[in-house]
């Protein structure tokens, strides 16, 4: 199992984007999390395939129409015993 955590700023939070994320997530079947940190970005992290998590990582830049992604940084880690994809 792999794992990455990213990081996506732009305008990503009030635009579904956290929502839009877990939907494509779950399709990819993928564990995890969505949440909005204070300085406005977006934190994702995915648990999974290498190659669901790629074709997440592909989703993130560009992310719900509404959305403007100006930026996602990936940093692989290891994974954590995560069940299901959740927004926070």
């Amino acid at each position: 199992m792999a794992a990455a955590r990213f990081f996506v700023s732009g305008r990503v939070q009030g635009v579904f984007y956290r929502a839009s994320a877990r939907e494509q997530a779950l399709m990819l079947g993928l564990s995890g999390y969505a949440k909005n940190l204070p300085d406005g970005r977006v934190e994702v992290l995915a648990v999974g395939t290498p190659s669901s998590i790629d074709a997440l990582e592909r989703w993130l830049w560009k992310g719900p129409s509404v959305a403007r992604v100006d930026q996602v940084l990936r940093e692989d880690c290891d994974a954590p015993e995560v069940d299901g994809f959740r927004t926070r």
